[in-house]
C-alpha cells in the first residue's frame, strides 16, 4: 500500500521539480564527502582553523635570529645570528674634565675621524711656579677585546689616580672591538694611535703632549688584553718606547707552562674564546697571544724596560712568569722587573683601587714610569 502511494506522488510530480530535487541530494552528498575527507586528512575538526605554520611542540622554542645566540661569551658579550651584538658589562661612561680629587685634566680627542678612532688625554695638576716636561703614557684598556673603553668609569678613575701619582701626560686608546670589527683591528688602530702621540708630541694640535710630554720618556702600558695589545704593537708593528708595563696581561698557549690548568675543558674554553675575537684567524699559538712560542719576538722588543705585574689567583700569572723569563734568556739587554700580589685574582686593582694591595700596586707601577 506504501509503495503504491509512493510511486504515484512521484508520478503526479512534474519532471522540473524531480531534477531539482536530486541536485539539492546530490549537493548534499558531496559535502558531506569533502566535510569527512578534510578531518581524515588533516586530523583536525572541519571548524578549526589551519595554519600556515604550524604551532611548535610544547617546550620547543621557535628559530629567531634576532633572539638566537651564535656565540656567548658571557659574562663579556653576546653574538645573536643576526649580528646583534650584545655587551653584559663594560657600557658605562663618564665624561671628561677636572678630576676634584687629583687635580688631573681630561679631554676627548678624534685621531680618525673616519674609523672613529679616539683617545682620552689626561695631565697632571700643574706647578704654577715653573714649566715642566712628563713622561708620556700610551695606555691600552683591558676587557678581553670585547668590552671597555677609556671612557668607562672604571677606566677613568684608574687614569685619573695613575696620572696623578705618576706624574704623567696620559692617551687612553679607544681602539675598535671584536665582534664588530675582529683581530687584528685593535692592534692596528693601537698602533695608528701610537703614531699619532709621537706627531703630536713633536708638533701638533695637541697641545697637553708637545707643550708637556717628553717623548724621550715615552711607555707603553695596559692591562689584560691591553697589554697583550702594548707588547704586540712594539714586537710586531715596531712601536719604539723606553718602557713596556704589562700589568696582569693576557697571553695563552696550547701547552701548559708552570703551574697553569692541564684541564683540557679550561684550556679549550681560553681557546674558543681568542678563536672568536680573532674570528679563527690566528692560532692559539700564534705570536700574537703566545709570544713564548717564538723566541724571536724578543729581538724585536725596543723597551730596554720592562715592567710585569701578576697576581695570584690570576690563571694568566704563569704566563707573565715565562714572558719575564723568556725575555731574559733572549739575550735581550733591558731590564725587566715583576710583581706579584698574592691572594688577588686577574685585575683586581681596578675593582678595589682603595684596596691597600692596590694602593701598593700602583705606587709600584708609577714609581717604574717615573724611574726608568
Amino acid at each position: 500500500m506504501g509503495k503504491n502511494k509512493l510511486s504515484n506522488l512521484l508520478s503526479s510530480t512534474p519532471l522540473y521539480a524531480k531534477l531539482l530535487i536530486s541536485a539539492l541530494l546530490l549537493a548534499a552528498l558531496i559535502l558531506i564527502l569533502i566535510t569527512q575527507l578534510h578531518h581524515w586528512h588533516f586530523g583536525r575538526s572541519p571548524a578549526a582553523p589551519l595554519s600556515a605554520h604550524p604551532a611548535p611542540p610544547p617546550h620547543a622554542t621557535p628559530y629567531d635570529p634576532n633572539t638566537t645566540i651564535q656565540f656567548d661569551f658571557s659574562p663579556y658579550v653576546r653574538l645573536y645570528k643576526n649580528g646583534r651584538v650584545e655587551r653584559l658589562s663594560g657600557t658605562e661612561i663618564v665624561s671628561a674634565g677636572l678630576d676634584t680629587a687629583t687635580g688631573v685634566k681630561s679631554k676627548d680627542v678624534i685621531i680618525n675621524s673616519t674609523t672613529g678612532l679616539s683617545a682620552r688625554v689626561y695631565l697632571p695638576k700643574l706647578n704654577t711656579s715653573k714649566e715642566e716636561k712628563f713622561p708620556i703614557l700610551l695606555y691600552f684598556h683591558g676587557g678581553a677585546f670585547v668590552i671597555e673603553s677609556p671612557f668607562s668609569p672604571t677606566y677613568h678613575d684608574y687614569l685619573n689616580v695613575l696620572v696623578s701619582k705618576a706624574r704623567v701626560v696620559a692617551v687612553s686608546v679607544n681602539y675598535r672591538r671584536a665582534p664588530e670589527y675582529w683581530l687584528p683591528v685593535a692592534y692596528r688602530d693601537s698602533f695608528k694611535a701610537y703614531k699619532w702621540t709621537v706627531r703630536n708630541s713633536k708638533s701638533g694640535s695637541e697641545k697637553w703632549l708637545y707643550k708637556y710630554g717628553d717623548l724621550n720618556r715615552l711607555f707603553l702600558a695596559g692591562d689584560s688584553a691591553g697589554g697583550n695589545i702594548a707588547h704586540n704593537i712594539m714586537t710586531m708593528y715596531g712601536a719604539k718606547a723606553k718602557g713596556l708595563a704589562l700589568l696582569n696581561p693576557y697571553f695563552w698557549g696550547k701547552k701548559p707552562v708552570g703551574m697553569e690548568t692541564t684541564d683540557p675543558k679550561e684550556r679549550r674554553k681560553l681557546e674558543v674564546t681568542w678563536e672568536f675575537v680573532c674570528n679563527n684567524r690566528y692560532s692559539i699559538d700564534h705570536p700574537l697571544v703566545n709570544p713564548m712560542g717564538s723566541p724571536s719576538v724578543w729581538k724585536r722588543l725596543s723597551s730596554q724596560h720592562v715592567l710585569m705585574t701578576l697576581s695570584e689567583l690570576d690563571e694568566f700569572k704563569e704566563r707573565g712568569k715565562a714572558y719575564v723569563e723568556g725575555l731574559k734568556k733572549s739575550g735581550w739587554k733591558g731590564e725587566a722587573k715583576m710583581y706579584e700580589t698574592k691572594g688577588e685574582g686577574h685585575v683586581y686593582f681596578l675593582y678595589q683601587p682603595k684596596s691597600e694591595k692596590a694602593v701598593k700596586e700602583m705606587a709600584f707601577v708609577a714609581s717604574f714610569l717615573n724611574s726608568s
